[in-house]
């Protein structure tokens, strides 16, 4: 089945409406019709079920037939701090990192980050394309809301930033792993992770963030790419909060 994010606004009465991307899309690519049904979901924590009525050229109308509680959210709050790496691995991170559960999605530009950006419109053209690949992770894997992806910030600005437990992942780290900082604090709520990008941190990097509240973190004694850092990562702090589990 089809699934839609809609703002709240959108469905009254036991009625909705589709427009802007998502109505043409129902139109003319997946090309739905009068009867179809599919699933919308606000953002807002409820999701629906509903029978397209009627199909204008940019605006699709329904009736709603069934609305329950969203249940594909984690109870933690995931913000993945990523140093930029080349190429398209950022979309596969971002991507794959919705499909796993993140809340939400910065871009950091680190030492060794190789990624230029020359323009605002640059980084604008960059953050609508990584925000559009958020959206239809989100549809895909039936979240609830879509994760947000920002734009591309400092190391210095990312270090600032604040979360109940903070995890920076450094692959010099030997001792303290993730399983022992997740189990340092009871009923996580907030969580930020950091993970360098090709090449990993420097030293100096490493010191900074200890010294800015961080927690360097080691994942083991194999070095992975940073695109298979994030998705280990993720997917170890979610197995970790039992948030495969169905409630």
């Amino acid at each position: 089945m089809h699934r839609f994010f809609v703002d709240k606004t959108n469905i009254d009465n036991g009625n909705f409406h589709i427009d802007g991307d998502d109505a043409k899309h129902i139109g003319k690519v997946i090309r739905l019709r009068e009867g179809d049904i599919i699933e919308l979901c606000d953002s807002q924590g409820m999701d629906y079920i509903g029978t397209i009525t009627h199909m204008d050229r940019d605006k699709i109308y329904g009736r709603i037939e069934k609305s329950y509680p969203s249940i594909s959210e984690p109870s933690c709050k995931l913000t993945l701090y990523q140093g930029i790496p080349k190429g398209d691995k950022m979309d596969t991170i971002i991507q794959k990192s919705v499909e796993l559960g993140v809340y939400s999605v910065v871009p950091v530009m680190t030492e060794r980050t190789v990624v230029k950006f020359k323009s605002q419109v640059d980084i604008d053209k960059k953050t609508t394309r990584w925000q559009r690949i958020a959206k239809e992770a989100a549809k895909q894997s039936k979240r609830s809301i879509v994760p947000s992806v920002l734009e591309p910030i400092s190391f210095t600005e990312a270090l600032g930033r604040r979360h109940q437990l903070m995890i920076f992942f450094w692959e010099e780290e030997q001792n303290l792993s993730l399983k022992d900082r997740l189990a340092s604090i009871h009923s996580i709520e907030d969580i930020g992770i950091f993970i360098g990008p090709e090449g990993g941190f420097s030293t100096d990097e490493a010191i900074c963030a200890k010294d800015s509240g961080w927690h360097v973190t080691t994942l083991g004694p194999r070095i992975l790419r940073t695109e298979t850092v994030s998705l280990a990562a993720i997917s170890a702090i979610m197995f970790y909060l039992e948030e495969w589990q169905w409630r």
